[in-house]
């Protein structure tokens, strides 16, 4: 009996259409994470920085945690909002108060 002896080393078996090892992709892979982290990282630090607007802080949250300011002034998820951005509750509300008079404007 013969054994299977390939031509190429087993990373190349799995090459993908560019030509890339599979140790090269997960090169690349672990290199996209690494900097998806610190993306996160810097968008976190950010949400609460006092150099951006109450406006930008909330839509960093918004887009960090997928999800919307809610429209209602008892909603619980504000106190998390203003905790998270370092806003206030007050601060908060009147973005509600100003995306409410944009909406209504147009």
């Amino acid at each position: 009996m013969t054994s299977f002896k390939p031509q190429q080393p087993i990373t190349r078996l799995l090459d993908s259409p560019s030509g890339d090892s599979l140790v090269d992709f997960r090169a690349r892979a672990m290199q996209s994470r690494a900097e998806a982290a610190e993306r996160r990282r810097t968008d976190l630090a950010n949400q609460s920085s006092r150099s951006k607007s109450p406006e930008e802080r909330i839509r960093l949250w918004e887009v960090l945690h997928a999800v919307r300011l809610p429209k209602s002034e008892a909603h619980r998820l504000l106190a998390v909002i203003a905790a998270d951005t370092g806003l206030t509750g007050a601060e908060v509300q009147h973005e509600q108060h100003r995306r409410a008079a944009v909406k209504a404007a147009t």
